[in-house]
């Protein structure tokens, strides 16, 4: 286990997260009134100087996961995660959605052959809007693909997926939810889901 700390200072000749004891004792000595602390983690000291120092000045060091919680909030409840997956050794796609809260499954769709991650994404968010407005629901989905969201955001997969013989259908499924998209409105917030805050995404397939 590393004994490597990492360095905030909120208050001295300059602000900011230091690697080494050396460079953070420039900053504070000197200083008059100087306000620093070590942390294990570069994580948990960069996410540490985006909050004020009196939440761990002469306290003991926060778990990530509190500092976190301080950043982001908590995931919005009730809501919907989804997620993609694809296999570059089988070239095997798919993708789900779940319920944020319990985790129960809504949708499972695929396997698809000679799919993309982003074409996933893009599609399972696409499923839940459709879903969530069958339903009548204006709850919240999450996805943690910034490509996918601004895929939906065009109303348009702008994906380089190479058509195949063994993906017709899935081209087929892109240009409908594209179509989808543009025929519809929802109401409904795309939000991105802040793994390093609140852990893996509910809907993650569990193959990394």
């Amino acid at each position: 286990m590393s004994n490597k700390k990492y360095y905030v200072v909120w208050k001295g000749f300059s602000r900011g997260v230091f690697d080494n004891w050396e460079d953070c004792k420039e900053q504070v000595d000197g200083f008059p009134s100087p306000e620093y602390k070590s942390f294990p983690s570069l994580e948990l000291a960069q996410a540490a100087f985006e909050q004020k120092s009196n939440l761990f000045i002469g306290k003991p060091t926060h778990p990530i996961h509190l500092i976190m919680d301080g950043l982001y909030g908590k995931p919005k409840i009730p809501s919907i995660c989804v997620d993609g997956s694809y296999s570059g050794a089988t070239k095997i796609a798919e993708y789900q959605g779940v319920d944020t809260e319990t985790g129960a499954r809504l949708f499972r769709v695929g396997p698809f052959i000679d799919g993309t991650n982003n074409t996933m994404e893009f599609l399972a968010i696409v499923h839940a809007l459709g879903l969530c407005k069958q339903k009548g629901l204006t709850i919240p989905i999450y996805s943690d693909s910034v490509n996918a969201m601004k895929w939906i955001k065009s109303k348009k997969a702008r994906t380089n997926l190479v058509r195949t013989s063994n993906n017709t259908n899935l081209f087929d499924m892109i240009n409908r939810a594209e179509k989808w998209l543009k025929d519809n409105y929802y109401s409904n917030k795309i939000l991105k889901w802040e793994t390093q805050a609140w852990g893996e995404n509910p809907a993650d397939f569990g193959r990394k």
